[in-house]
């Protein structure tokens, strides 16, 4: 343990994860997090999943706690952050991963509820965490709010909820960025690419009926770095560096995390 994160607390949403063969980007963010010297608040609406993420820590000898909410309600989220206050008494960090795209489309065959569904996950969650953390940090005169954004609000897919939903993520990002400065707070984005975690292989094998090994055939040869997909680690360990002391003076940033593929617009 390298101690980066020594002494701070931090918020992770969406730490638990979907079943799968590898693992998802909350779940590792929260972990290294806790192997880092953080205090976690492992926060996830499955309980079982945020329960086995806590497991995890604490068998490591990290210092977890777990809080289950649907950060898409206002109650949840105000819970959420009242928890923390009074299990570690301050919140340094809050990493918002919570995001889904199921049942999205192009415009004429994207359904309204979807639409609505897939906004309201990926970015109002967004907004609420953060109307209830922002007062606590601007008090403390300190704190850190990492948003999971995606290369999809800057890149071509087929996805409309998806890509405007995080672009809107991204907008929200600078805008709190902007005004959270001069309370001490720093604001940023991680964006990843193609990524090799449960919620993305074994959600798309559902949707499609591919088989697994061809899906990530497909998407490895997509990349520019290597031909292969990132992990979550890459995710996880961008969020180290940006919540971490090092990024002092880092903030309102897109840091796309990607292997590359985001490039191909420049």
């Amino acid at each position: 343990m390298a101690g980066r994160l020594a002494g701070k607390v931090a918020i992770v949403t969406g730490a638990g994860q979907t079943p799968g063969d590898t693992i998802g980007n909350g779940r590792a963010t929260a972990l290294l997090f806790a192997r880092e010297g953080a205090r976690v608040l492992v926060v996830d609406r499955d309980a079982p999943s945020a329960e086995e993420t806590h497991a995890r820590i604490q068998s490591e000898g990290g210092q977890s706690a777990v809080a289950i909410a649907d950060v898409s309600r206002l109650d949840d989220c105000r819970a959420m952050t009242d928890g923390c206050l009074e299990r570690f008494g301050r919140v340094d960090v809050l990493h918002n991963n919570v995001g889904i795209g199921a049942g999205d489309s192009g415009p004429v065959h994207l359904r309204e509820e979807d639409w609505d569904r897939i906004h309201t996950v990926n970015l109002k969650s967004m907004f609420l965490t953060c109307k209830c953390v922002l007062p606590v940090m601007r008090r403390q005169g300190y704190g850190v709010i990492l948003n999971v954004s995606s290369i999809a609000a800057i890149c071509s897919v087929g996805m409309l909820a998806y890509k405007t939903s995080k672009a809107g993520v991204n907008a929200l990002t600078h805008s709190l960025a902007l005004g959270n400065a001069e309370y001490g707070i720093r604001v940023n984005a991680i964006l990843p690419g193609l990524m090799n975690t449960p919620m993305a292989i074994e959600g798309i094998v559902r949707a499609r009926g591919k088989a697994k090994d061809e899906l990530i055939r497909e998407r490895d040869a997509q990349v520019p770095l290597g031909h292969r997909m990132g992990t979550a680690w890459d995710v996880a360990y961008a969020a180290l560096f940006l919540a971490s002391d090092e990024a002092k003076f880092i903030t309102g940033v897109l840091l796309a995390v990607d292997g590359g593929q985001s490039a191909r617009i420049g």
